[in-house]
């Protein structure tokens, strides 16, 4: 693996997963200038203030036509604004990706929005935190973990998909290529879904009233964690990924439904049966173990 050295790195939303970027770029001497584009002054002048970026304004336009590189990592329902803010721009031989956690949507308005030799490869890096703005980035933040990169971009131009690989493989990740669509209906049940559990979880505690304060101990702590997270970045991965979360929460629904009847009429067998079969989904859901030496997969 050869990882293309870019001349100039634009990051469009330096917040945590922006100016992670920014900083592993730089720790690894992957671009000669980072420069990031925010919505907001502030945004812009916490990721100088960490050194995840070398300059930076509030033009994405501007701000790219110079670039060999941008990543786009603002919430999902920005990201096909931003394609198009930056497509009249951006020099021949540039290479465009995101950090969405939801797919379909953006590739399909890439792929009409430069119908052919698009420069757009869309990837999904499986790292986060409840924790968002500059503040808290960090250069590892890709590190161990996988990322999911646009398989079979229809008309991409020669290269794109091989240098979004790399550049995320040289910052630390393992690389999974896998369809949009694929992609979001996995990610429904395994991020998406979860999270909207772990919000009304969050919710029907603190509804039991001040003593649910003294009374969570760290198994619901972990189960609720990501419920901290921003709610306008939440918002947006539902409303951009409405068919797959819809089915996935029917599904849980149902399921459930099933566990409450269980409960109300007594069935131990039931729930015996139920707590076995969630018990050996779990353990099938581990990654495989890291060889030594290799990165360890999912987070």
């Amino acid at each position: 693996m050869t990882a293309r050295r870019f001349d100039t790195a634009v990051i469009i939303g330096p917040g945590l997963l922006g100016a992670s970027l920014g900083l592993a770029l730089k720790e690894r001497g992957l671009a000669r200038l980072v420069r990031g584009v925010g919505h907001r002054q502030a945004t812009v002048d916490g990721a100088l203030r960490v050194g995840a970026i070398d300059e930076g304004g509030l033009d994405p336009a501007a701000a790219c036509e110079d670039a060999d590189l941008v990543v786009i990592c603002t919430p999902a329902a920005l990201v096909a604004p931003m394609i198009d803010a930056v497509a009249p721009v951006c020099q021949e031989g540039a290479v465009i990706t995101d950090v969405a956690s939801t797919k379909s949507a953006i590739c399909a308005h890439a792929a009409v929005r430069w119908p052919e030799a698009r420069p757009f490869v869309g990837s999904h890096p499986m790292a986060g935190s409840e924790k968002w703005g500059p503040e808290h980035a960090s250069a590892s933040l890709y590190e161990g973990r996988v990322t999911v990169v646009e398989a079979d971009p229809q008309g991409a131009a020669p290269g794109v998909q091989e240098a979004v690989e790399n550049l995320w493989k040289a910052v630390g990740s393992e690389v999974a290529r896998m369809d949009p669509a694929r992609h979001d209906a996995v990610v429904a049940r395994t991020s998406h879904v979860p999270h909207i559990a772990a919000a009304a979880l969050a919710e029907i505690a603190d509804a039991a009233g001040p003593e649910a304060r003294l009374l969570t101990g760290q198994g619901f702590r972990d189960t609720t964690r990501i419920a901290a997270g921003r709610a306008s970045i939440w918002r947006d991965i539902c409303l951009t990924n409405q068919g797959p979360v819809t089915e996935a929460l029917d599904d849980m629904a149902a399921r459930i439904a099933e566990v409450r009847h269980a409960v109300a009429s007594g069935d131990g067998d039931a729930l015996a049966l139920f707590f076995d079969s969630a018990r050996e989904a779990r353990l099938s859901l581990e990654p495989p173990a890291a060889e030594p030496g290799q990165a360890a997969g999912q987070p």
